[in-house]
């Protein structure tokens, strides 16, 4: 997705986003304290209630929200499984991978975790106390060892049906490495579900085209009957989840690395410069690919070996970014709706979000649809996300950033674990110049 098209669709969803909060006021003020108002006509009359906001304002705002849905349990069965099978030599999915892969799953729970806390100190959401025709009844919270053993499917299309997705999760990673290691049969497979990650891809392109109308009617409807002042609370929800990826970005990563490998971590955010600005503009982390295998083998002086496997992994598993923005969002949306969730709830959370990062693709927009499967896991309103889509397209893009970051932070530290790393390279400011002048252009996905 080019970077003018991502920055038209940025325009067109906040314009979406404003003209249904306008229009959501106008209405509130025809109709104050959830009243009707009724335009006679000659042989009947029209109610604004019942043909505008209860009519064609919620059927296009449910109609977008039961597209987020549709792609769930597809996007992430079919971009796990093409991840998982590009693991080909199977040493270096016992060593490297483990490595790599534990890496990635550690920092995503610590990004999650993190992000939950501060929103739930700072409270983005507290005060609004919206009500929704959705039952919350309480649940009793299942053990540990149950939750361990209904992660895994004795019929993974019930998993399909149901929505499953911790199992559809578990699910598609064994049948993913199963095909890396089919040898023949598993490549002729591969290329199969290559192909319909593209179209799945396109489906999310798709999706993201009719999101400013969506987001639309969605903000039409809450501001009928939601006061203004929600928006401070927006804006809070914005300012928290933004801290949270500058934190982890800037803090987080770098006391890894030096924990881990004893490199100087700001040598590493300079040489990551340019690399996350190009990330930040395209909004996607497959985009930014090319670049990140170059900073990470002629800048940073990781073998090729290590950053060709690392790299392409971090771009389909890695996704602190979202991660941050799922565990803000879903605290944020507890609070709007004044729904107490238990600590167990946190805990799915933490546990849905980390696991589900590893089937978000790194594309723009997909992030929205894993918060619709991780607000489903909890029980709370998918609605909500009708709140934060118009934001969440300018935070996509810091989002990108911060996971391209982690991506190469782990490629230097399983690098350096394999002694496959030129610490010369790495402490050279200007190595890796020759390739400044890189057609980024010609780098961004069609």
């Amino acid at each position: 997705m080019s970077a003018q098209h991502t920055s038209n669709l940025t325009t067109r969803i906040i314009i979406g986003m404003i003209a249904g909060i306008i229009i959501g006021q106008l209405l509130k003020l025809l109709m104050p304290d959830g009243s009707d108002f009724v335009i006679p006509l000659y042989i009947t009359e029209i109610s604004i209630r019942g043909f505008l906001v209860d009519g064609v304002f919620t059927v296009g705002g449910e109609i977008f929200v039961s597209c987020l849905r549709m792609l769930v349990v597809p996007l992430v069965f079919v971009s796990l499984i093409c991840g998982t099978c590009s693991l080909k030599d199977t040493t270096k999915l016992g060593r490297i991978g483990g490595k790599a892969i534990g890496l990635y799953l550690m920092t995503t729970a610590i990004a999650i975790t993190f992000a939950m806390t501060l929103a739930l100190l700072i409270s983005p959401g507290e005060g609004v106390n919206m009500v929704t025709d959705t039952s919350f009844a309480s649940r009793e919270a299942p053990s540990l060892a149950q939750v361990l053993i209904q992660m895994f499917p004795s019929n993974p299309f019930a998993a399909f049906a149901q929505g499953n997705m911790l199992q559809v999760i578990v699910f598609a990673l064994l049948f993913g490495i199963a095909m890396a290691l089919s040898g023949e049969a598993g490549e002729r497979l591969a290329k199969v579900f290559q192909d319909m990650n593209e179209v799945i891809m396109r489906l999310v392109t798709i999706l993201m085209n009719i999101a400013p109308y969506g987001v639309f009617c969605l903000m039409a409807t809450l501001f009928t009957d939601l006061s203004m002042d929600t928006f401070g609370n927006l804006i809070v929800y914005f300012l928290v989840v933004l801290f949270a990826l500058l934190a982890h970005a800037l803090i987080t990563y770098p006391v890894i690395l030096k924990l881990l490998t004893g490199l100087n971590p700001v040598t590493f955010l300079k040489k990551m410069r340019d690399t996350a600005l190009f990330a930040f503009s395209t909004a996607s982390s497959n985009a930014t690919i090319p670049v990140t295998l170059e900073t990470a083998t002629k800048k940073m002086g990781v073998n090729n070996s290590i950053a060709s496997f690392t790299v392409p992994l971090g771009a389909t598993i890695n996704m602190d970014g979202t991660a941050i923005m799922q565990g803000v969002a879903t605290v944020f949306i507890a609070q709007v709706f004044n729904v107490d969730l238990s600590l167990s709830d946190y805990l799915m959370v933490v546990l849905t979000a980390t696991l589900a990062s590893i089937g978000t693709a790194g594309v723009p927009g997909v992030g929205l649809i894993m918060l619709a499967m991780v607000l489903d896991q909890v029980g709370l309103p998918v609605e909500g996300i009708g709140m934060i889509i118009g934001v969440d397209r300018i935070l996509d893009m810091t989002r990108t950033a911060v996971n391209v970051t982690g991506d190469s932070m782990v490629t230097l530290v399983v690098g350096k674990s394999e002694k496959q790393f030129d610490n010369g390279i790495y402490q050279d400011l200007d190595a890796g110049s020759d390739i400044e002048e890189i057609d980024f252009h010609h780098l961004r996905e069609d």
